[in-house]
């Protein structure tokens, strides 16, 4: 089981025979005297081939012979020889092949490598490896799969066409691997398709539900091509074209969208057709009265079977539509990936195939006639989900959902949906509206991608257990701003408040595709609460060390426009004059925030700047569910106390529209954030900076989160200690009053600003929206490919005695009672 240091997975390689017992030797030989791989177990399958076969067969030592019994085809021999096998691989290799000597090795590689791959397509070249059959995949819009290259000589070929590995739509039956467990999950090879694009469907299937399959040219198999087919067909008899026709309508109904199938089904069964007269040269105008009414004529048209076999195939598609259509509806629900994710692994979904003139013309027609071109190039369907409410007054939440759906609508259809019922929004380039719980049902299964904010995944539990691709927006660690908040509630109900936001977080870390955080801190707190969770996996961690492509930082972001005023500010709002000197605390008063002090350094700093203003931007939140805080006004009370109310400190009750925001930071000179030394600062991300940013502002704030260490590095203002008001007074003058230093600053902000720009800030979510995927530990199927072998024979007698010492040495004969009557607990309990 180990060659060095490293496990090895028990490969399962299933060969199927059908009266070719001469081919099939050769390869078991091949598989069973020649690969560098020391856990192989290798099985035929017979079909019932009748004559001598199978005692042939059975003469290979190492060989597992299982007689189907009837003639199961390639798929149904398949798969049957896959429930036979013991591997966490499978692998397929075809009775006329035989394996290279690292067959095995290289693919299970890749697999171990990569646990976002659940197949690996190898390279397939002629018996005397100097042709090629497969060294890439491609699709045609009407369904048929084909090899690209195949039948050039490999020295024709371009080495980046075969030596480098790369993803690929299906890998060919005549030698791949694939993940045992999602070999099961998906049920398998159709086994309706008898043989033939049997690998092209489940390719695809993979591949829809979020899987990669992979091109892996250190695995190298050598193929007699249609070697078995000759021993029971010939080229003439139509057989083997019927197959192909037939499951390429069959591939396609099963695995294009809604969409695609209303444009491409009837285009694909006019194509069919055309094809099987063209191929047989028939003439399709000879009922035609317009080409002439001579004698009426009844006797039997003589139809090529090579005609007769598309016709037909047409026909048998028909017949298995019932059974298709419930495979169908199984597909669509589990899919992922939409069909123009999939457009680069197509290579030329345009391409025609077949170089028959009468064909060629009726598909140029077809592919005008239903728009084919443009099929494939759907835009992805994204819903933003938020529960803030979305109105000219926004809050952050709903500001960054705002953002998130404007930059996304540029390249998807995108519907941003709250379940808030305060829902006006301003003028928008992409959909919005509320929703009830009831109602998010539409919506969710509208989407391809569903993001998310806050308590949303309790209101929609369908995503939950569904298989949509879920992206968790974590920029607010609710539960750390609760400990805070909650000072003033009954301690059960304060920790009842707290479990349940906790909760919430939880089912998101649980569920989640895709997570985003607003800072670098954020991201070693989130990775954290993963790894408790469990979700830190192997697999994840395997499928990227770096965690980035599970949880990527996307900051709170500004607008890539500079402020443009717009009407009034607060100068004239508030009546300040222009000469006077204004703080500006932008956003609003939470409990985690420290505005007492703030007031405190005011009183102070008026005795020698008697033109210091300070304003509060809104006092009350714009989402009627948020309940008001009791810092607010404590905050309201101490300037009274102080006599600032109105004179030096002002109060602006009703929130600033979000598209006017800037004429009140463009009439500032300064901005400012202050707030308590308090695990929630530590994490926290305050977004009201990101305006001070757009508008220029020298920022003051109190040390301990992450912009202040941005303000700090960059030098955009000043960092002062927590609850410090003579330091808060002495830089609040600074920034005021110093000109250069303010000059200095926006200088700063002018090359910094920009980083944080909405459309950079969301680059990670961008580039996961163009290609998006389940994690890695929620691909159907996936499960460990080595597991460790049972203790048995003495190597278990020696362990159960150390455990008796051990209970012995822990508490005597009592304890060695007690564990001994749990263990027999515990075996019952299992038995029964």
């Amino acid at each position: 089981m180990v060659q060095g240091d490293t496990p090895l997975p028990l490969v399962s390689v299933i060969v199927v025979n059908y009266r070719g017992a001469g081919d099939t030797l050769t390869c078991l030989r091949a598989l069973t005297e020649d690969l560098d791989y020391p856990r192989v177990e290798v099985l035929c399958v017979d079909n019932a081939s009748g004559g001598n076969d199978v005692a042939r067969i059975k003469t290979v030592p190492g060989v597992r012979v299982i007689e189907a019994g009837a003639n199961l085809g390639f798929a149904g021999g398949c798969n049957l020889g896959a429930k036979h096998a013991n591997g966490t691989v499978l692998a397929f290799l075809n009775n006329d092949a035989r394996p290279g000597r690292d067959w095995v090795r290289a693919a299970v590689e890749e697999l171990r490598a990569e646990p976002t791959v659940a197949a690996v397509a190898s390279k397939v070249l002629d018996w005397e490896g100097t042709g090629v059959d497969f060294v890439d995949a491609g699709l045609t819009w009407f369904g048929m799969g084909y090899k690209r290259h195949a039948g050039s000589a490999l020295a024709d070929v371009a080495a980046a066409d075969h030596e480098i590995a790369k993803d690929v739509l299906f890998a060919t039956g005549s030698a791949m691997f694939v993940r045992s467990g999602v070999f099961a999950e998906l049920g398998g090879f159709d086994e309706r398709f008898f043989m033939f694009y049997e690998d092209v469907d489940l390719g695809w299937r993979l591949n829809l539900r979020g899987w990669r399959v992979r091109y892996v040219p250190g695995s190298v198999a050598y193929h007699r091509h249609h070697a078995t087919m000759s021993e029971v067909d010939s080229p003439g008899s139509g057989r083997e074209t019927f197959l192909l026709e037939r499951n390429a309508l069959a591939a396609l109904y099963k695995n294009v969208s809604d969409e695609t199938l209303a444009k491409v089904l009837p285009a694909a069964l006019a194509l069919a057709v055309r094809r099987a007269t063209a191929r047989g040269e028939l003439d399709a105008t000879q009922l035609d009265l317009a080409h002439g009414a001579g004698p009426a004529d009844s006797s039997p048209v003589e139809v090529p079977r090579t005609t007769l076999a598309g016709v037909l195939a047409v026909d048998q598609f028909v017949e298995l539509l019932p059974s298709l259509v419930e495979s169908r509806a199984v597909e669509q629900a589990a899919r992922v990936r939409t069909d123009a994710d999939l457009i680069p692994l197509l290579r030329k979904a345009l391409e025609p195939a077949y170089p028959l003139p009468r064909y060629l013309a009726a598909h140029e027609v077809l592919v005008e006639a239903f728009g084919i071109e443009k099929v494939f190039g759907q835009r992805r369907k994204i819903l933003v989900l938020t529960g803030d409410a979305i109105t000219e007054r926004m809050a952050g939440p709903a500001i960054r959902a705002w953002n998130i759906a404007t930059v996304l609508a540029t390249e998807h259809d995108v519907r941003l949906v709250t379940v808030n019922p305060l829902a006006v929004p301003p003028p928008a380039p992409f959909a919005v509206g509320a929703a009830r719980k009831h109602e998010l049902a539409e919506p969710i299964a509208w989407a391809d991608i569903v993001i998310l904010q806050g308590h949303v995944l309790e209101m929609a539990p369908q995503l939950k257990s569904s298989h949509k691709i879920v992206v968790c927006d974590l920029y607010d660690p609710m539960h750390l701003e609760l400990l805070e908040q909650g000072k003033s509630a009954p301690d059960d109900r304060r920790a009842a408040d707290l479990a349940g936001v906790t909760k919430v977080l939880d089912a998101q870390l649980e569920r989640g595709d895709f997570f985003l955080c607003a800072s670098e801190r954020q991201r070693l707190f989130w990775l954290g609460h993963l790894a408790a969770l469990g979700r830190l996996s192997p697999r994840l961690y395997d499928a990227d060390p770096t965690t980035r492509s599970l949880l990527a930082v996307v900051p709170f972001g500004l607008s890539p426009e500079p402020p443009v005023r717009t009407g009034a500010g607060l100068r004239q709002a508030l009546g300040l004059n222009e000469s006077d000197h204004v703080v500006l605390w932008a956003g609003g008063v939470y409990s985690w925030f420290d505005p007492l002090t703030l007031v405190r350094a005011i009183d102070r700093l008026r005795n020698t700047r008697v033109d210091v203003r300070l304003v509060f931007l809104g006092m009350r939140h714009p989402n009627p569910e948020v309940a008001e805080m009791d810092i607010g006004a404590r905050t309201i009370r101490l300037a009274d106390q102080l006599g600032l109310t109105g004179k030096h400190v002002f109060f602006n009750e009703q929130w600033v529209p979000y598209g006017e925001r800037q004429n009140w930071l463009l009439d500032a000179d300064c901005g400012v954030t202050t707030h308590f030394a308090h695990v929630e600062t530590t994490f926290a991300f305050r977004t009201r900076v990101l305006d001070y940013l757009w508008s220029g502002l020298p920022i003051v704030t109190t040390d301990g989160d992450a912009f202040a260490d941005l303000v700090r590095q960059e030098r955009l203002g000043v960092v002062v200690p927590a609850e410090d008001p003579d330091a808060l007074a002495e830089a609040l003058d600074r920034a005021l009053y110093d000109t250069d230093f303010a000059a200095g600053c926006k200088e700063r902000i002018s090359s910094v600003a920009p980083r944080f720009a909405w459309p950079r800030a969301l680059t990670p979510l961008v580039e996961f929206c163009r290609d998006p995927r389940p994690a890695a530990d929620r691909l159907p199927g996936s499960a460990g490919l080595v597991v460790s072998e049972p203790v048995r024979g003495r190597e278990l007698v020696r362990r159960d005695l150390a455990l008796v010492r051990e209970y012995l040495s822990d508490g005597g004969p009592r304890e060695l009672v007690r564990r001994v009557a749990g263990r027999m607990k515990k075996v019952a309990l299992r038995r029964g």
